[in-house]
């Protein structure tokens, strides 16, 4: 079982920036899509973006394509989502999950395809 801690959030303006960290441990190989999800308040759960370990391969919900970008450290173990021009829309509580032996590229978007989820960090963007 992956464990996964995110750290990142905060409350900024509209436009500007952050980043967000999920540290993984307990990882046993490299076959396995590290997504990002995000709740608001109200809302379900939905997917924001997703990437295979090993390959990099990367795929963005519409809503954030252009304005976020995921990426990894393999050394650090750690997985980053970078978040620029930020909406108050996207204010939630963000989410890491690791997702192992992927069955398939349109099973990246589903949450209940992935095991291990971190404790969330929330992002609050005013306008």
């Amino acid at each position: 079982q992956v464990q996964l801690v995110e750290s990142g959030g905060g409350l900024v303006q509209a436009g500007a920036s952050l980043r967000l960290s999920c540290a993984a441990s307990g990882r046993a190989s490299s076959n396995y899509v590290m997504g990002w999800f995000r709740q608001a308040p109200g809302k379900e759960r939905e997917f924001v973006a997703a990437m295979h370990w090993s390959s990099r391969y990367t795929r963005y919900a519409d809503s954030v394509k252009g304005r976020f970008t995921i990426s990894s450290d393999n050394a650090k173990n750690t997985v980053y989502l970078q978040m620029n021009s930020l909406k108050p829309e996207d204010t939630a509580v963000y989410y890491c999950a690791a997702q192992s032996s992927p069955r398939s590229y349109n099973e990246w978007v589903m949450a209940a395809r992935f095991g291990s989820w971190g404790q969330g960090t929330q992002v609050t963007v005013s306008s």
